[in-house]
């Protein structure tokens, strides 16, 4: 039986449930397929390193709307940046996809991969091209490490510490292997 790609229901989650499952997940663009090994998760209106903290504006209005929806958006004007929808419609809530593969940084990522804000407000689904699958096994919560994100330091100290970066390690010391 083939496996199905990870669609709107699988997105249509909380934003931190939906991070801690993508770990470790494929991302696949045109026929290539990459281990995601690191993204941050951000949490609606009330995260203030969340873009919707300013509100609805036109480039954060694909974050309201449906899970399973990309949003991309250029960062300092050189590197667009791959995020996901998760949550019901009108909670805007996203995942941005840090590392997959050998690529560490959402920049590096991206223009590897040639995704730029043509993908914006498209679906993740094998018809567009870039879509995401579920990992052959899941990895062991042992290696998953959550950290504070990157570059959130605007977001003042409650919001900049929130341990919404996800890692997928590789650690395979005695003490990180599952029992």
């Amino acid at each position: 039986m083939k496996q199905q790609f990870l669609n709107e229901d699988f997105f249509n989650r909380p934003v931190l449930e939906v991070a801690e499952d993508l770990i470790g997940a494929k991302l696949i663009k045109d026929g290539r397929e990459l281990t995601i090994t690191e993204l941050e998760a951000y949490d609606g209106p009330g995260d203030l390193a969340c873009h919707a903290s300013k509100g609805c504006t036109k480039r954060t209005r694909v974050m309201y709307g449906a899970a399973g929806v990309f949003y991309v958006y250029l960062c300092y004007g050189m590197y667009w940046m791959l995020n996901i929808v998760t949550g019901p419609a009108g909670y805007p809530a996203a995942i941005l996809i840090r590392g997959a593969g050998d690529f560490n940084g959402p920049g590096k990522l991206t223009k590897a991969l040639g995704i730029d804000g043509t993908y914006n407000n498209r679906p993740a689904d094998p018809k567009t091209g870039l879509y995401f699958m579920p990992p052959e096994t899941r990895p062991h919560k042992k290696l998953i490490q959550t950290t504070p994100r990157i570059g959130v330091s605007y977001a003042g100290p409650v919001w900049a510490n929130k341990p919404y970066r996800y890692l997928l390690t590789d650690d395979q010391s005695p003490n990180n292997l599952p029992h």
